[in-house]
C-alpha cells in the first residue's frame, strides 16, 4: 500500500492558468484580427489594468510602479485609448457584447476623478461596454478611496469595490511593510459605504509576522463591523524581488502551521457570522445582492485586457505584454507601452492546446467550493476527467481532499484548505518547465 505524503499547503495561488511566468515572446507576433476572427464575442470579459500605486507593500509581486511623474498617468491613458481602438477594430464588424468588466492594478483609484471618468469613457466609447448594464468591479486602497473618485465610479455603474486592508492591526500592517493606520482604513470604508456601491469586498491577509489568533480575530471583527458583502482571506506569500522577499526570515514548517491555523480560525469565524465559502479565499455574505454575470464562464469565454499588465484570452492563445516585478523593469515596460503606437499584434503569450484547455477548465472549476459539473466537462471534451487526470484525482481522493459525486467533483473542506497545493499539481509538465525556467526581473 502506498503512503502518500501530504504536500506543503502553500505552494502557489492559481488566479490564472497558465501563469504569466510561463508566457514567452511570440516569434510570429500574430495579428489580433486573426486571433479573434473565429472567437465568440457575445459574452466577453473586459479588464483594464492601471499599474500605479502610492506605495508598494512588502508582499506585493504585482506589476505596478510607485508614483507617476511627468503626467505619466495621462500618457498611459493615451496609450490605453490607442490600444482600445486597435482591439475593437480587430474584433471586426460583429456585434460585441461584454458580460463583465473590471478595473485592476496596481490601484485604479490612483487615477484622479477626471482620469477615472476618461477610463470609463474608453471602456464605453472605444470598446462598446455598457458599464451600467454589466457587473463592474474596481480595486481601491485606503488612501485613494476618496469621495470624488468613488462618486465617479458609482455614477458610471460600479457594482463592486474591493479594498485591500490586509490587517486592522497597525503593527501587523507595519510588519507587512504596508504604511497605513487603522483610522485611515475606517475612514475609507465609511466613504465607500456612503457611495452606495452595492458590493464591498475587504481583503485580509493571514500569516503576517507576529500575528496570532487573537489579533487575527481583531481584524476579522473589525471587517465584519462594516458588514461587507464579500471578504477575501489571503495567505501571506513571500516571493522573490518583493520587500519581504529581500528580508527573508520565514521558517517554512512553522509558517505553514501558522497559516493553516489562522485560515481555519478565519473560515470558521466567517461561517458562524453569516457568510458562505465560495473558494479557499472568498467568503460571501449569505444575504448579499447578486450582481455577478449570469452568462459568463471563466473556463470558456474570452477576455479582453487593456493596459500593459493585462492578459487577454482566446481559445488558442493567452497573451499580454512583458511581465516584471522589480521597479526598474516595471518602469521600463510602462514607458515602452506609453510610446507604442501599433497595438495590432500579440507580443507575449502562451499557446493553449487541448490538454491545457482541459487543465484550465478543471482548475477554474475544481478550486471553487461548488466544484466541477461533470456533464459540462463531458459536453466540452467528450470524455470524463479521469480519462486524463486519473493519477491526480486518485491522489486528491486518497488525501481526503476530493469528493467524487454522481454529477460533480467537489473539494472537501480540507481540500479547499489545500487549494494552493492542488492547483500546482494540475499544471502541465510544459507549463511547470516554463515557469521554472523563468528568470525573475
Amino acid at each position: 500500500m502506498t503512503i502518500l505524503t501530504r504536500p506543503r499547503p502553500y505552494q502557489s495561488y492559481v488566479y490564472g492558468y497558465p501563469h504569466k511566468t510561463a508566457y514567452r515572446p511570440l516569434a510570429d507576433r500574430p495579428s489580433l484580427r486573426g486571433l479573434w476572427e473565429s472567437e465568440p464575442v457575445d459574452a466577453l470579459s473586459l479588464y483594464a489594468h492601471i499599474p500605479f500605486c502610492e506605495y508598494r507593500c512588502g508582499f506585493c509581486n504585482l506589476f505596478t510602479r510607485i508614483g507617476a511623474p511627468d503626467d505619466l498617468t495621462g500618457r498611459y491613458l493615451d496609450a490605453l485609448d490607442r490600444q482600445a481602438v486597435a482591439v475593437r477594430d480587430a474584433l471586426g464588424d460583429r456585434p460585441v457584447r461584454f458580460a463583465a468588466a473590471a478595473f485592476g492594478g496596481g490601484t485604479p483609484t490612483y487615477l484622479t476623478a477626471d482620469e477615472l471618468t476618461r477610463l470609463c469613457d474608453i471602456a464605453e466609447q472605444r470598446m462598446g461596454a455598457d458599464l451600467r448594464a454589466v457587473p463592474l468591479s474596481v480595486e481601491t486602497s485606503p488612501t485613494t478611496a476618496t469621495s470624488d473618485r468613488l462618486a465617479v465610479l458609482a455614477d458610471r455603474g460600479a457594482t463592486r469595490v474591493s479594498i485591500g486592508v490586509q490587517s486592522f492591526v497597525d503593527r501587523e500592517a507595519k510588519a507587512a511593510v504596508r504604511p497605513q493606520r487603522r483610522a485611515e482604513v475606517e475612514a475609507a470604508l465609511a466613504r465607500i459605504r456612503d457611495a452606495r456601491i452595492p458590493v464591498l469586498n475587504i481583503d485580509l491577509i493571514y500569516g503576517i509576522d507576529g500575528q496570532t489568533e487573537s489579533t487575527w480575530r481583531t481584524s476579522l471583527d473589525a471587517a465584519l463591523a462594516w458588514q461587507p458583502e464579500e471578504l477575501y482571506l489571503y495567505p501571506l506569500y513571500v516571493r522573490p524581488l518583493t520587500g519581504l522577499g529581500k528580508l527573508g526570515a520565514h521558517t517554512e514548517a512553522d509558517w505553514d502551521e501558522q497559516r493553516l491555523r489562522l485560515y481555519r480560525a478565519g473560515r470558521d469565524h466567517l461561517l458562524e457570522h453569516g457568510y458562505e465559502q465560495t473558494s479557499m479565499r472568498m467568503f460571501r455574505r449569505v444575504d448579499a445582492p447578486d450582481v455577478g454575470p449570469d452568462d459568463y464562464a471563466c473556463q470558456t469565454d474570452g477576455m479582453i485586457g487593456l493596459g500593459c499588465g493585462a492578459r487577454s484570452y482566446t481559445a488558442g492563445l493567452h497573451y499580454s505584454f512583458d511581465y516584471a516585478v522589480a521597479p526598474r523593469e516595471v518602469r521600463g515596460i510602462i514607458d515602452t507601452y506609453t510610446r507604442t503606437t501599433d497595438f495590432t499584434r500579440a507580443e507575449v503569450g502562451r499557446r493553449i492546446d487541448e490538454d491545457e484547455s482541459r487543465r484550465r477548465h478543471l482548475l477554474q472549476s475544481l478550486l471553487q467550493a461548488e466544484g466541477m459539473d461533470l456533464a459540462e466537462y463531458r459536453t466540452r471534451f467528450a470524455t470524463a476527467p479521469p480519462e486524463h487526470f486519473a493519477t491526480e484525482l486518485d491522489e486528491f481522493t486518497a488525501l481526503g481532499w476530493l469528493s467524487i459525486e454522481p454529477d460533480r467533483l467537489r473539494l472537501t473542506p480540507e481540500g479547499l484548505a489545500y487549494s494552493d497545493a492542488i492547483g500546482p499539481r494540475l499544471f502541465s509538465p510544459a507549463v511547470q518547465a516554463s515557469m521554472a525556467a523563468y528568470e525573475p526581473k
